[in-house]
């Protein structure tokens, strides 16, 4: 039986990416998210505007799309209440978020060169995914959201993850993405069904 209810936000689980960004004074910011969806070479990401990812997407127009395995969660979680914004937005004061200045340090991370953008990679994520903001939307009053049209102009792959016999095809039985999911971690069980819709994408990485 279903139940109408009211909830205080539409949020139903995706991946969680780090996204790296320069700061003003050139340093890193490194922010998680989770509110993102892919489609061809292009994504679209959505967040608070008081961010300071925001504010250097804004400025700089350009970011690097890190995606954490499951294996990186506790790295992942240790910047869950921290902030590159100074002084600290009150709405996040109340949420308990400190601002910190040194997040890769801060997370345990690896801060890498990117090989078109300034921003910086995360050594230890699978996938890297260098990005250009193409457009900026702001979502209706009083929502504080907003929402950013990236497109994909470098993708770096670790090989553990690719398909055997190939280049350029992620095996998604190797590839174990973490998930946020009602604001809990979670990850991916076995494969549950062969999908029809693998069908000839399998078939023409195979035959290519």
């Amino acid at each position: 039986m279903h139940k109408t209810i009211d909830p205080k936000i539409l949020y139903f689980g995706t991946p969680v990416v780090l996204i790296s960004t320069i700061n003003e004074d050139g340093t890193y910011n490194l922010a998680p998210v989770s509110s993102v969806w892919w489609i061809n070479q292009s994504c679209m990401l959505g967040m608070s505007s008081k961010s300071q990812t925001v504010t250097n997407l804004l400025r700089e127009g350009q970011c690097v799309l890190n995606l954490p395995s499951a294996e990186l969660v506790e790295a992942v979680d240790r910047l869950a209440l921290l902030t590159g914004k100074s002084p600290v937005p009150e709405y996040k004061i109340d949420m308990g978020y400190q601002y910190e200045g040194n997040k890769f340090g801060k997370a345990g991370l690896t801060a890498i060169p990117s090989d078109n953008v300034r921003a910086p990679l995360v050594k230890e994520c699978p996938i890297q995914l260098e990005s250009l903001v193409q457009k900026d939307h702001s979502f209706e009053s009083p929502s504080a959201i907003k929402a950013f049209e990236m497109k994909i102009v470098t993708t770096h792959i670790d090989e553990s993850i690719l398909m055997d016999g190939g280049k350029s095809y992620i095996d998604p039985e190797k590839w174990k993405p973490l998930i946020m999911n009602f604001c809990e971690f979670f990850s991916l069980g076995p494969k549950l069904y062969p999908s029809k819709l693998a069908e000839p994408f399998t078939s023409k990485f195979y035959n290519n």
